[in-house]
């Protein structure tokens, strides 16, 4: 009998473990076809059937997860003291309380972990193959670097961003697949250029990859750092050739385009990609800003009016309406739209620069700094806020403090030709010529070695003001041919032709003087300059006309002679500088200043 009853009790427990595989893989069936209730529901009796067995108390927590509800999960483990135990469980707790914007708590318990436990114990082995810790002298492939990312997110949440950056380099380190933690940095604006390149060269790529594998990843995710920096096209290696067509690698050409000023290229990419997927995410701000800047206020329109109806919670679609009636000039409902877009998530960049832009499009610089100020914490590794902000300086007349901003985003994007050329315009405005011009050739040159079709109108004003430069240096010749330059750049601008008059006038070549001053009239009657200068090199014209002959008999006749007329003075008067500086932002490049010079040549 007691044979008998020793084998009906291991029957039992046989038919009672088969009865519980067979329910966690249902729990684990239904989390996959995202069907959490059903699988909270089992995930609980399961639990009692198996007395509260380790790994079925992690999946009962990860369903209650699933479900959103974090403190009930959070409890569970904290109160079984299971996060101290295991790092899977420590980590699920954590991001528990991340959701419910409970910073403090959740670094609490990733700083909390008790360490001199033995790690072996994890779980069990389906567990422990996902989340064991690893040696920290290899690269980590397992949980580690899960909590290292969600600690930088913690931090970044707290707003310390340095950490965060830290926390985020070290993810990337423990797992070099871990392409969350690189986003963030990227999309964020953490590192500078040269700081990310850095991070790129010292991932262990030979250590965790195979040598395709490593072209692979160091491919893309070079393809993903910042492109204000490189100009040109990118280039996919040959074994790679099939990701032409990735959606990720298009869009990171279309951004290459927009920062090299390419706006037309840039849209018709970003317009491909989003027939293809409506709502890519990385597309999207992409897509805005070339509408922006191409001045498509109806398509703007309705894309801002779709993204609202579909991802009312997203704050891509208010910075799109923002967009729409900033492009529209309507500052206040622009406003009031990209606040709202701030609101929803602190670190969008994007949405910082153009709630900047709205205040310095009507004239409120004071309004305008602190929206650039904001986001110069927000997005360190990012020139554009400090460049913004040495602009509005310059537009109150502040030299120096506009320098020492242009300067330290130089240090920044050393080769951004954009911040080249507005240290040209500060060396211009403190009469260093050659620094100037320096300067200036110095931003063209980046300019031209991108393969343009046809290059951007954008350049016009570093164009002019290189002849600028070429005619305070008396180089007239090459004034002129600037000039003209930026005259097939942008037609029918007064200030060009003002500017190609004015060299006239200093070569003496007063009839042409004359013709495009009036051009510069005919379509600025207000310019002060122009109509100052007209009448000067008129009066300059009517010295070199020889008044008409009389026949001779007339003039015997009459005895005349020719008198010459008293010399007049050239009158001097005010060269306008006119040089709208091409902002540029990850987002939106459509801000514009204008620079008057007031200086006097003789």
């Amino acid at each position: 009998m007691a044979e008998e009853s020793g084998c009906n009790a291991t029957d039992d427990h046989v038919k009672t473990k088969l009865h519980l595989d067979c329910l966690r893989e249902r729990v684990r069936n239904y989390i996959d076809k995202h069907h959490y209730e059903s699988a909270l529901f089992w995930a609980d009796k399961v639990v009692s059937l198996s007395g509260g067995a380790l790994e079925d108390m992690y999946w009962y927590a990860q369903t209650l997860y699933h479900t959103g509800q974090f403190h009930r999960a959070a409890t569970l483990l904290c109160s079984r003291k299971l996060d101290k135990h295991y790092a899977a469980c420590r980590y699920l707790a954590a991001k528990c309380h991340f959701e419910c914007r409970e910073w403090q708590e959740a670094l609490n318990i990733l700083d909390m972990a008790d360490t001199s436990l033995a790690r072996s114990s994890i779980l069990n082995m389906s567990i422990s193959q996902s989340f064991v810790d690893q040696d920290s002298s290899l690269p980590v492939k397992g949980i580690n670097s899960s909590i290292s990312l969600l600690r930088g997110r913690i931090y970044e949440a707290m707003d310390n961003r340095g950490l965060a950056a830290d926390c985020f380099r070290r993810a990337l380190q423990q797992d070099v697949y871990c392409f969350e933690a690189l986003d963030l940095l990227v999309s964020h604006h953490m590192l500078t250029a040269q700081e990310e390149m850095d991070l790129l060269n010292s991932l262990p790529l030979t250590v965790c990859c195979g040598e395709e594998e490593m072209e692979l990843v160091r491919f893309l995710y070079e393809n993903r750092l910042k492109k204000y920096n490189k100009p040109g096209k990118q280039e996919v290696p040959e074994s790679l050739s099939l990701l032409k067509n990735n959606m990720d690698v298009v869009v990171n050409l279309a951004e290459r385009n927009y920062y090299n000023c390419d706006f037309q290229e840039c849209f018709q990419i970003t317009s491909s990609v989003l027939s293809k997927d409506p709502y890519h995410s990385q597309c999207l701000p992409l897509h805005i800003a070339a509408l922006v800047e191409l001045k498509k206020s109806n398509a703007l329109f309705y894309l801002g009016h779709k993204l609202i109806d579909f991802y009312p919670n997203k704050p891509v679609s208010w910075f799109a309406v923002g967009c729409y009636y900033l492009l529209t000039k309507n500052y206040e409902p622009a406003r009031r739209y990209l606040s709202k877009a701030t609101s929803l998530e602190k670190t969008f960049g994007p949405a910082w620069l153009a709630y900047g832009h709205s205040f310095a499009a009507d004239n409120e610089h004071d309004q305008a700094m602190a929206a650039y100020f904001t986001a110069s914490q927000i997005m360190k590794g990012c020139h554009l806020p400090v460049l913004y902000i040495g602009l509005e300086y310059g537009l109150t007349s502040n030299a120096k403090l506009a320098e020492r901003f242009f300067s330290l985003a130089k240090s920044i994007a050393p080769d951004d030709p954009f911040v080249l050329h507005e240290m040209g315009v500060i060396a211009f405005q403190n009469q260093d010529w050659h620094e100037a011009e320096r300067y200036f050739k110095e931003a063209l040159n980046r300019v031209q070695s991108v393969p343009y079709q046809n290059m951007p109108d954008k350049w016009e004003a570093l164009l002019n003001n290189l002849g600028h430069v070429a005619r305070k240096l008396k180089k007239y010749d090459e004034a002129l041919e600037y000039h003209r330059q930026a005259e097939l750049l942008l037609p029918q601008n007064p200030s060009t032709y003002a500017a190609i008059a004015y060299v006239h006038s200093l070569t003496g070549d007063n009839e042409q003087a004359v013709d495009y001053f009036h051009k510069a009239l005919g379509l600025r009657r207000e310019d002060a300059f122009s109509t100052t200068m007209l009448g000067s090199v008129i009066e300059a014209l009517m010295v070199e006309v020889t008044p008409c002959d009389f026949p001779d008999e007339d003039s015997e006749a009459f005895g005349s002679t020719k008198l010459p007329l008293p010399p007049l003075p050239l009158q001097r008067g005010f060269v306008d500088l006119d040089s709208q500086s091409c902002l540029v932002s990850p987002s939106d490049r459509s801000s514009s200043m204008a620079i008057e010079e007031v200086e006097m040549d003789d």
